[in-house]
């Protein structure tokens, strides 16, 4: 058993329980293949709550802060996410997401760049658009709905797969393939809210 499959174990073991995950649209999911993978983004457990969701290994992009932090910094690294540089184009981790995807891997997005303070689901930057556009990657929209209160209750939901090859075609910007993206989060968010 490799560490990212060891880690994902311990986690679920405890998340699963205490936020009463609840996991939907896993059929929607690629088996094979390069995956996008773009949720909104509520509370820094996001990122664990998606991995242990996602039917296969996701590789998420993470702020380089984390990273800098004694044994946790290992630990993110050893679960195949790397860092990136907030606030500014960082040259390395679009080279990193894009062989995670070159690879035939997936490849975990938090489009909106930070938490939502509200809840709300903020305006997505050009970088989902970048790797959806730079790469044949199936785009797998998620929305994470709840709070991470013990006990309360966290939903996750895969929606299917977007196809940007209409707008790979045009050639279309990185800021209209967020945008579509962003649409298809907030349609999951919209629909699963009640």
């Amino acid at each position: 058993m490799n560490f990212y499959h060891f880690a994902r174990g311990v986690v679920a073991s405890v998340f699963f329980p205490l936020y009463r995950i609840e996991v939907k649209g896993k059929e929607h999911f690629p088996k094979e293949g390069a995956v996008l993978l773009c949720s909104n983004h509520i509370d820094n457990l996001d990122p664990p709550t998606v991995g242990i969701s996602a039917p296969r290994q996701v590789h998420f992009m993470a702020k380089e802060e984390l990273f800098r932090i004694p044994v946790l910094g290992g630990i993110v690294r050893k679960v195949g996410s790397f860092p990136v540089k907030r606030g500014m184009s960082d040259r390395e981790a679009l080279r990193n997401g894009l062989n995670v995807l070159k690879d035939g891997g997936v490849l975990g997005l938090f489009p909106e760049g930070t938490r939502s303070k509200d809840g709300q689901l903020g305006k997505g930057l050009a970088g989902a658009g970048f790797f959806a556009l730079r790469s044949n990657a199936l785009v797998v929209p998620c929305a994470v709905i709840g709070t991470y209160k013990p006990f309360n209750k966290v939903k996750v939901f895969f929606g299917e797969p977007i196809n940007l090859d209409p707008l790979r075609e045009r050639k279309a910007t990185a800021e209209e393939a967020t945008e579509l993206i962003m649409s298809k989060i907030a349609e999951l968010l919209e629909k699963h809210r009640s």
